[in-house]
């Protein structure tokens, strides 16, 4: 039989180790442990060890200096499968780094070879309810500190919010920092941002074992399009008459969902915006740099002037969007491979003059005016005259490459970066 599998996300500081040296004292069965922290001094590691009553602390496997879902991904397939060889146990779980997406991590068991002796159950995502609900929960706007991750690649926020979107069990620890109405605020929130995960509450990460063990509840493609975000956008694409999958926009994938909306508490609303004509690339980037505070998500492809063969990925968390060339719009291929393309795509929306080129986002927010909000957005889109321009030697800050972001903060510093 193989060994079920929990992994445990969270962003640094949201009381994952506390909940595993918890439950490692409180369940009735053997459990492995993998660590993975960033940083020369593996601090969680020690800490597992030191509640583990191992004597030698072989079951707790740690990798150091990196993320066990990118740089040291073969790595963290060859230690389960090194670990699963050398020792008997009834559960392992995967602590990993506060800076780690989850998704990579999750495909190593299920798509990877750890998926032989091992079998996925859940991906447990740990919130701060204080932080949380100060960074993207809270009318008032309190200014948090937000910065990028380790690498300097991705904004904190983006991270914190991926982490929420890709999993089925969501712990609220920390409760004892907030009061009823701001731990009900962070839920609706939470629910809004992952329909499909059921959510815990806690303090000082005290949760029964079976609460994190006895789930059996991953499917890998429904936990990955179950986001609050897009399914927005698959309800909007299907209302429009096609669906289709916007990560994996030219690999002809399409995906069947019912869609439901949250439950409208604290003034959450999600709504879907959709245009067939370009932003302006000047007038886009002032608008991210001035968006209202109630907005806690948008997600989705962005069209650019001046990046006609560049499919845009715009990912907005809390104050902070990043801009990243994601793919290529079937529309800039040779007709040949076009032609191919939307074979496999029968139901693909084409414009006769911009082909597939669009702009398609999911936004989520609280106490906002959508109507204003809508029409900020279609100034943004280039007039007619500048339809007919030459885009070609215009300064354009968007991103070009396949990989390359842009960062651009709504707040008083006026500086974007681009990596």
């Amino acid at each position: 039989m193989p060994v079920p599998v929990t992994i445990l996300c969270g962003e640094l500081g949201a009381g994952k180790t506390t909940l595993l040296s918890g439950l490692l004292e409180s369940a009735d069965r053997e459990i492995a442990v993998l660590v993975n922290d960033v940083g020369e001094v593996n601090v969680d590691a020690d800490l597992v060890e030191a509640r583990t009553d191992l004597e030698t602390g072989d079951e707790v496997v740690a990798l150091e200096n990196g993320c066990i879902c990118c740089s040291l991904g073969s790595e963290l397939s060859r230690a389960v499968i090194q670990l699963w060889k050398e020792h008997e146990f009834d559960h392992l779980v995967v602590e990993a780094s506060g800076v780690g997406e989850p998704e990579p991590i999750a495909r190593q068991f299920v798509r990877g070879p750890a998926g032989g002796p091992y079998d996925l159950e859940a991906v447990v995502t740990v919130v701060d309810a204080r932080r949380f609900h100060d960074r993207f929960a809270d009318g008032d706007d309190v200014p948090v500190q937000q910065g990028a991750d380790e690498e300097g690649t991705r904004p904190l926020s983006d991270l914190v919010l991926e982490q929420v979107e890709f999993c089925d069990l969501l712990v609220v620890n920390k409760c004892d920092l907030v009061d009823d109405e701001e731990r009900e605020r962070v839920t609706a929130l939470l629910e809004t941002l992952q329909p499909r995960a059921e959510i815990v509450t806690t303090e000082y990460g005290d949760l029964e074992p079976d609460v994190l063990l006895e789930s059996e509840r991953f499917e890998l493609e429904t936990v990955r399009d179950s986001a609050g975000w897009k399914r927005q956008i698959e309800a909007d694409a299907a209302e429009d008459g096609h669906e289709r999958d916007d990560d994996e926009h030219d690999q002809g994938h399409d995906h069947e969902h019912d869609h439901a909306h949250p439950p409208e508490r604290y003034g959450i609303e999600v709504e879907g915006y959709h245009r067939r004509r370009p932003f302006h690339p000047e007038r886009f980037v002032e608008l991210l740099r001035s968006l209202p505070d109630g907005l806690v998500r948008a997600k989705g492809l962005t069209w650019i002037a001046g990046r006609e063969d560049q499919a845009i990925t715009a990912s907005t968390a809390g104050a902070e969007t990043t801009l990243e060339v994601t793919g290529r719009w079937i529309a800039s291929f040779s007709e040949d491979r076009q032609e191919t393309y939307r074979q496999g795509q029968p139901d693909l929306a084409w414009d006769e003059d911009h082909g597939d080129r669009e702009i398609r986002l999911a936004l989520i927010g609280r106490d906002i005016d959508w109507d204003v909000l809508e029409s900020r957005l279609d100034d943004c889109l280039l007039t007619d005259t500048e339809m007919a321009a030459d885009w070609s030697d215009s300064e354009n800050p968007a991103p070009t490459w396949m990989g390359e972001t842009m960062t651009v903060s709504s707040t008083d510093d006026p500086e974007a970066s681009t990596r």
